[in-house]
């Protein structure tokens, strides 16, 4: 079995290219994932690596979600499967890759921790309840019977 689960936070712009085949053009958007390692490692210099960046590409839908929703430092939930490849440069050197072929993809914080997080201003897509008490309670009108609520 072939699975992968990641979340992390992109860290560029999703780099996307329509491809030509026989259905027509078909988006392929390639972008990089950091993901939190659970404890740091220190790396041959001696400094700590506290995140795994991956390589991750996304076909056809995925590819056009990619390019319309996700931008640098958005943090996502993907599923896909590792696939592995080889080229061989200009310089004639065999090249060999790494792939996480994303299946879906999924936000995974609000639009307001992804503005707090990015220092941007949020605006809500819904007003807040403006009948809220003191306590954080919404009033209930005078003259409604406890008949009329929906638990007793």
């Amino acid at each position: 079995m072939n699975k992968v689960i990641l979340m992390g936070r992109l860290t560029r712009e999703p780099d996307v290219r329509y491809s030509q085949n026989s259905d027509g053009s078909m988006a392929v958007a390639r972008y990089t994932l950091a993901v939190d390692r659970r404890r740091a490692r220190t790396n041959s210099d001696g400094a700590e690596q506290t995140a795994d960046f991956i390589s991750c590409v996304a076909f056809g839908r995925q590819g056009e979600f990619a390019e319309k929703y996700l931008h640098q430092g958005t943090k996502i939930a993907i599923t896909g499967r590792i696939q592995t490849g080889s080229y061989t440069n200009k310089d004639g050197q065999r090249v060999y890759t790494t792939d996480v072929v994303v299946e879906e993809q999924e936000f995974a914080e609000s639009k307001s921790s992804a503005a707090a997080n990015s220092g941007a201003a949020y605006t809500p897509s819904r007003p807040e309840p403006s009948a809220a008490a003191g306590d954080g309670f919404m009033n209930i009108p005078d003259g409604v019977e406890d008949e009329g609520l929906p638990f007793n």
